[in-house]
């Protein structure tokens, strides 16, 4: 066989499984997701708006209730599905989340107003979980050393289905005359795609006995959250994980409303906001198609805490322009400066769990990593819809500026550098 040779340890025998056939998938299916979740943001408010929310504050608070909603329960149903892929596999997983997803978002495009948007939401939100459970299945088939190179490729994958989603949901957007509800219908398209897939082509890697004995897979919820408290990096993780999803969804449900604000009175930019809104937030996902291989899929060689702080302290003076933009494009060339530095955060603090994390404790940890994430996708739209409300758009974006300054400080105080000498942690850990 060609390529880089890599010598199995016991558990590695049990996994014929072709790591790179595993990978290239499961970045075909990110994509599609995330194509599919990103189809919507460009006219979520506008959405609100047409169900029957005509005051222009009361937007603002539905966008951030209505955007917190999914993530919430996410938050809260993510550990549980982290332990049930442990225990029956987590190729299941991304299947079940594929499917509930597909089901939810046709749900959407038949609500008849923001009530029963908000139920669907939160009913998507208790059975989603996407991104945990792909980080799981990938991160149990790949070779320890090229962690932070697949995880790099899922999170690209995931940004060329975020420049692609919202500039493909804004075009259809205006091209149906502002009709939002097909473009959920179009969601439930993607996702049902990103199933049939996820079927067709995976195969996950056998568990060898060993593993599958072993007492963890047979942990009530309880004592899995026990199991994890020797893991002291991987706890460090968690307000990363938090405080990085909080700045970025805390105004990503208002930039629509931004936007409209910044074009004025132009016939010209108003008459095609939805493909404007669109072309916003996918400048920010070429950006990182560009400048990813320097950060996140180069985190393996230079370390996982440098990438980390390079990336937060840039991501945050990149929010500057944005801020201050005076028009339209100076804030989408802010929106792409961000995109060369913020697809770097998520997937190398990932690495980084993953590589301080036993094989067999992967799926619940990623589990409850993703509940961090998901509790600050779910308090970021509440509290910047509301901060946005009150004080306006712009000052909220001023308050995402010092929370990627913290984020960074906490980052050089308390976060380590990923060493070989690790492992005997691990397994001091895993044993308790």
């Amino acid at each position: 066989m060609g390529g880089l040779r890599v010598e199995p340890g016991p558990a590695e025998r049990w996994r014929p499984v072709s790591w790179r056939k595993t990978l290239w998938t499961m970045c075909a299916v990110q994509a599609i997701m995330m194509m599919a979740f990103s189809s919507m943001n460009p006219f979520l408010a506008l959405y609100i708006g047409q169900l029957g929310v005509h005051n222009a504050r009361a937007v603002d608070l539905w966008a951030g209730v209505v955007a917190s909603a999914t993530f919430l329960m996410s938050a809260i149903m993510s550990p549980v599905w982290g332990s049930v892929a442990d225990r029956r596999g987590k190729k299941l997983m991304v299947m079940r989340t594929t499917l509930a997803i597909a089901m939810a978002t046709s749900l959407m495009g038949l609500a008849r107003n923001v009530y029963e948007l908000l139920f669907i939401r939160m009913l998507q939100g208790a059975f989603s979980g996407f991104s945990a459970s792909a980080n799981a299945l990938v991160a149990s088939t790949m070779p320890e050393e090229r962690l932070g190179f697949a995880l790099g490729w899922l999170s690209t994958s995931a940004m060329v289905g975020s420049l692609v989603g919202p500039l493909l949901g804004g075009v259809l957007v205006d091209a149906f005359h502002h009709n939002y509800r097909v473009v959920f219908y179009l969601t439930a398209a993607f996702a049902t795609t990103a199933f049939l897939l996820t079927w067709a082509m995976i195969r996950e890697p056998k568990t060898s006995p060993t593993e599958s004995k072993s007492p963890s897979k047979r942990m009530g919820l309880i004592g899995q959250f026990k199991s994890i408290r020797g893991l002291k990096s991987v706890q460090v993780m968690f307000f990363v994980l938090f405080v990085a999803q909080f700045s970025v969804m805390s105004v990503q449900p208002v930039l629509p409303l931004y936007i409209r604000e910044l074009a004025g009175r132009d016939p010209a930019l108003l008459g095609a906001l939805g493909t404007l809104s669109g072309a916003c937030f996918a400048v920010t996902g070429v950006a990182d198609l560009l400048f990813s291989p320097f950060l996140g899929k180069r985190s393996d060689r230079i370390g996982y805490r440098k990438v980390l702080s390079i990336a937060l302290v840039g991501a945050a003076l990149c929010y500057i322009p944005q801020a201050l933009a005076p028009n339209v494009w100076v804030f989408m060339l802010g929106r792409f400066l961000l995109g060369a530095f913020i697809g770097g955060i998520l997937p190398t603090a990932n690495a980084l769990v993953g590589r301080m994390t036993p094989r067999d404790m992967r799926g619940r940890v990623y589990g409850l990593t993703a509940s961090s994430t998901f509790l600050g996708s779910f308090a970021g739209p509440l509290i910047g819809g509301a901060v946005s409300a009150g004080l306006g758009i712009r000052a909220m974006l001023a308050v995402v500026i010092l929370l990627y300054l913290v984020n960074f400080a906490w980052v050089r105080w308390r976060v380590p550098e990923w060493k070989d000498d690790a492992d005997a942690e691990i397994a001091h850990s895993s044993n308790e």
